[in-house]
Order: C-alpha cells, then sequence, then structure tokens
C-alpha cells in the first residue's frame, strides 16, 4: 500500500508540475492581478460615474474571471489530492487513485485549451454559413451545418444567438449567422472557416442519384470592446426588410431587419434577431466592424507571410473537410488527414477532436 500511495504522491506531482508549466506560459498569474486590480476600482464610490467605461472594465473582469478560474480551481484540486496522498492512509488510496486518473484528463483537457493563445481566441465567435453549389441539396447541407454547430455548442457549454436566418427555396437556409457566445468560442472554431463538402444520395433526387454539395462557413472574433474603426456614413447603404426564418426569436411584421453594405468592400451584413430596428442596425454596425477588423488582420498576417516567402492559405473558399454518406461513411479534413468513420456522431456536433487536431498542426 504504502508503494501504491508513493506512486500517487508522484502522479499528483507531475500532474502539479505541468499543470503550473501551462499557467506560466499562459501568464495566469498577471491575469489574475489584473481582474483583483479592476474588482477594487469596481469598489470606488464613483465607479459607475461614467458608466460607459465602468461596463468596459466590467465586461473585461467578467472575460479574465471566465479565463483564470477554471486552472485555479483545477490547481487547487491537484494540491488537495497531493496533500492527501502525502498523509498516507490506505483508506483514501481507492478514492484518490480515481482522482489521479480524473486530474490527468483535466489536465490533458486544459493543456488542449492552452493552445488557444491567439491574440483573440479568448472572444465570443460570429459565425456565417452560407449555402454553396449544389442547389436545394446544398442548401439543406447549410442546415445540416447549423445543426452541428448549435449542438457542438451546447454540447460545450456555449450560448448561441441567431442574428439573421434566411430560408432555404424548398429546403434548407440560404445563409444563417450566428453569434456563439462563450471563453473561447473563438479559438475553438478557427478550424471550421473554409468550404465544406457533402457526398450523399440525395434526399431531392428523385433517382436517388449521388450528389456532392459545399457550403462555405466565416468566422469573424466577436471582440466585446469597441473597434476602433471609422466607417463613413457615405460608405454604407442600409437597407431595411421584414424579418423572416425559424432563427429570429422576436420576429416582427413591420420592416425591422437591416441589411448593411459596405461599399468600398462589397461586405453586407444583415440583422433581424433584435426587438427594433435601431437596435438592428447597431449589431449590424458592430459585426461589420469585426468583419473589417479581421479582413484588415488577415491582410496584414498574407503580407508578413509573403515577406517571408511562405505559401499563403486564404482559408475562404478553400475545401477543407469531406463528410462522405455515399459510398461509404468517413469524415476527413483534407488540411490534417484526420478523419472519422462516425458521420453520424460527427453531425451530432463531435467536433473536438478536428479542432484538436488542427490546432496540433497549426502550431507544430
Amino acid at each position: 500500500m504504502l508503494l501504491a500511495m508513493s506512486n500517487l504522491v508522484s502522479q499528483f506531482t507531475e500532474l502539479q508540475n505541468q499543470l503550473n508549466h501551462l499557467m506560466a506560459r499562459l501568464d495566469i498569474e498577471t491575469k489574475v492581478r489584473q481582474a483583483d486590480e479592476m474588482e477594487q476600482q469596481a469598489a470606488a464610490s464613483d465607479f459607475w460615474d461614467d458608466s460607459d467605461k465602468a461596463q468596459k472594465i466590467m465586461q473585461t473582469m467578467s472575460r479574465l474571471r471566465a479565463q483564470v478560474e477554471p486552472w485555479l480551481k483545477l490547481q487547487a484540486r491537484i494540491d488537495d489530492a497531493l496533500e492527501l496522498a502525502e498523509m498516507e492512509d490506505d483508506e483514501l488510496t481507492e478514492d484518490l487513485v480515481q482522482e489521479a486518473e480524473a486530474l490527468s484528463q483535466a489536465v490533458e483537457k486544459m493543456s488542449f485549451q492552452a493552445m488557444l493563445s491567439g491574440e483573440y481566441d479568448v472572444e465570443n465567435a460570429i459565425l456565417a454559413i452560407h449555402a454553396g453549389a449544389g442547389g436545394t441539396d446544398a442548401q439543406d447541407w447549410a442546415e445540416m451545418l447549423l445543426r452541428m454547430y448549435t449542438r457542438w455548442a451546447e454540447q460545450n457549454g456555449y450560448q448561441v444567438e441567431f442574428i439573421e436566418e434566411s430560408e432555404g427555396d424548398e429546403a434548407g437556409i440560404k445563409s444563417v449567422t450566428l453569434s456563439i457566445k462563450g471563453p473561447y468560442a473563438y479559438g475553438y472554431l478557427r478550424s471550421e472557416q473554409g468550404v465544406h463538402r457533402l457526398v450523399r444520395l440525395s434526399p431531392f433526387d428523385s433517382a436517388s442519384r449521388r450528389h456532392t454539395s459545399f457550403a462555405k462557413v466565416e468566422l469573424w472574433p466577436d471582440i466585446q470592446t469597441d473597434i476602433d474603426i471609422e466607417i463613413k456614413d457615405s460608405d454604407i447603404r442600409v437597407d431595411t426588410y421584414r424579418a423572416s426564418g425559424a432563427g429570429g426569436q422576436h420576429v416582427q411584421k413591420n420592416d425591422t431587419a437591416v441589411r448593411m453594405t459596405h461599399i468600398p468592400t462589397g461586405i453586407v451584413v444583415q440583422c433581424q434577431n433584435q426587438r427594433s430596428q435601431a437596435q438592428n442596425r447597431d449589431r449590424a454596425m458592430q459585426i461589420l466592424k469585426a468583419r473589417l477588423f479581421e479582413m484588415e488582420r488577415q491582410k496584414q498576417e498574407a503580407e508578413l507571410a509573403s515577406l517571408k516567402g511562405e505559401n499563403v492559405d486564404a482559408g475562404w473558399g478553400n475545401q477543407i473537410r469531406s463528410y462522405v454518406l455515399h459510398p461509404y461513411q468517413l469524415v476527413k479534413d483534407l488540411r490534417t488527414n484526420y478523419e472519422n468513420g462516425n458521420v453520424n456522431a460527427v453531425l451530432d456536433g463531435r467536433l473536438n477532436e478536428f479542432m484538436e487536431s488542427y490546432l496540433r498542426a497549426t502550431i507544430s
């Protein structure tokens, strides 16, 4: 029994060292200090005199707390387990063996999250799906992807907000825009932007022939703080229309939905989920700024990569993953070669393995 307990002490010590290394890499200590300082500011009697500034500080503090608390809780849990193991109480051996296994899995999960260290990985995400080539099949495929991502979000504790949805002519959807809210939503979903291909026997073909359909997934960080991008009134055209589609929680009978076109770039943003036209306009402007911000960021990265003589993967419009339902069943990511034969599980939201393989490939 003493040998078993000694092994447990070694396991917990190793887990403690792994976690401390990850926390140092992510500078968790600094983030804790920043959150504490903001909490002290919030306690000041004049804190809410400037409500806009106070709100931004509270939002930043909330995001920092959400980032650091899982690390601190896991650290405390490992410390407690190590302390119990060092007591060498044989009656605790069975419970500590189970705890060692659970903590190993928890550290592995946090190790995965540590890969999400990009500047905007911690942010909420705006995800858009557009039906591509393939007619009704493609619109049905876009709706299947919508279900896949909403299921993934539900399974992983994220909140989904429909911003805009355009129904298909006969079935499915032409397009949909979602806000996926929660820590690291953008970081996890970075692996999903690009063209997704479906091969199956078409349910819309009377001869049941095999069809190939395409849909494009776009992604932007839904940055909570104001984005410092100036947009001239003369550069945008705003059209209003009547909201429709299952996604509009507060669909109105009058023209509350907003379509905003940025004339210099041709970017079109639509929003229909808010209660009023003014609210939809504000949200559309926020999304437009996020898209322009991401466009500029990608342009800078492409220019830097070009100067280095590297091949630049544009991401948009490239086929990244194939989902084959016939003549065999397989989902394969064409960038990492990761594949999974359980297509139904993937379409039901099991995407974490694909996300992890992508993240490992991009940092290797």
